[in-house]
């Protein structure tokens, strides 16, 4: 009876909400390419002669295309685990500018990882394709596995760095932001009185007459008293 709200309060955790977004799926599709690319060639990749006992790389008999596609597929699995973790404790991040400096890292690192994996694939496929068919008794299957998911990795890689991308426009980087809202209290606080208030002057003899609406455009003089003519007694 508990399994459907155990279910629910699985699927409303907040550890499924991260694991859901895309950011988070790439990551894990690139972490798991990587491992297939060094994994297949660091156990099947080193394979010997039908002539010969000793160990030789299955592209081509190229040591260096075998140590490059291992020592790149360790790295990304690592920078994949790294940035995975960095993401998960991105939105405790309080600082703007270093979360804006961790997302135009991934941005550059993502485009890097991006360009190698091309150049890995098209080195690895270059050194199969000269590779002498039937050499080896085993290893073809890892070469080519190693050579797909080189391929697979590109495409993941570059949606990653779209997506970095993404997140660096819709980050807020308005580095006055906190002076532009001080200046809109300050402003809103010293607006200036309505014109419909009427404007309270000292009455007098002698003081100057304004309307209750605007002030008077001309200033009224005082008129200067006439002076009575005393009868004769």
């Amino acid at each position: 009876m508990h399994l459907p709200e155990s279910l629910q309060d699985l699927a409303d955790s907040e550890a499924v909400h991260f694991l859901r977004k895309p950011k988070s799926i790439a990551r894990i599709l690139e972490g798991i390419f990587s491992l297939i690319v060094f994994s297949s060639l660091l156990t099947d990749g080193y394979q010997n002669k039908t002539e010969s006992p000793q160990l030789h790389c299955v592209l081509n008999s190229n040591s260096v295309a075998c140590s490059f596609a291992v020592g790149a597929g360790f790295t990304a699995f690592l920078s994949c685990l790294t940035f995975l973790a960095l993401d998960a404790q991105e939105s405790r991040i309080a600082s703007t500018r270093f979360r804006t400096a961790f997302q135009l890292l991934d941005f550059i690192l993502d485009v890097l990882w991006a360009g190698i994996w091309f150049v890995g694939f098209c080195f690895l496929a270059n050194q199969w394709q000269h590779s002498q068919p039937k050499e080896f008794l085993l290893g073809s299957s890892s070469a080519k596995a190693a050579i797909a998911f080189s391929f697979f990795s590109i495409p993941v890689w570059i949606f990653q760095a779209y997506l970095a991308i993404q997140d660096l426009r819709n980050d807020v980087p308005v580095p006055y932001k906190r002076s532009l809202d001080e200046g809109g209290v300050v402003l809103t606080t010293l607006s200036p009185p309505s014109a419909a208030s009427p404007v309270n002057m000292p009455t007098g003899p002698n003081s100057l007459g304004y309307s209750s609406s605007a002030l008077s455009p001309y200033l009224t003089t005082p008129k200067a008293p006439r002076l009575a003519m005393m009868p004769d007694n």
